[in-house]
């Protein structure tokens, strides 16, 4: 829950969120497919553009951890929207 906490922070609430596999439905049509920290063991859609973002697990870290977390994809999301020029 501590994730939960921390998005809330930021006004992005995850308390009825599940996640998700990635399925061939959603992978249907993307640019690129970002994941995170998966490296050999993500999966691989053909015709996508593929990024692993080594990004820590949040899972079990206090609430200072989770925050740095959150931030850091935060700033990699915003840097990808800028360098592709998505808005």
């Amino acid at each position: 829950q501590v994730v939960v906490t921390a998005m809330q922070e930021v006004g992005i609430d995850l308390s009825s969120a599940r996640p998700t596999r990635l399925a061939e439905t959603l992978a249907a049509a993307p640019q690129i497919i970002v994941t995170m920290g998966c490296g050999d063991q993500c999966p691989h859609v053909p015709g996508a553009e593929h990024d692993d973002w080594p990004v820590d697990d949040p899972q079990g870290r206090p609430i200072e951890e989770v925050r740095r977390i959150r931030d850091e994809i935060r700033a990699r999301v915003a840097a990808l929207i800028q360098e592709r020029h998505w808005l």
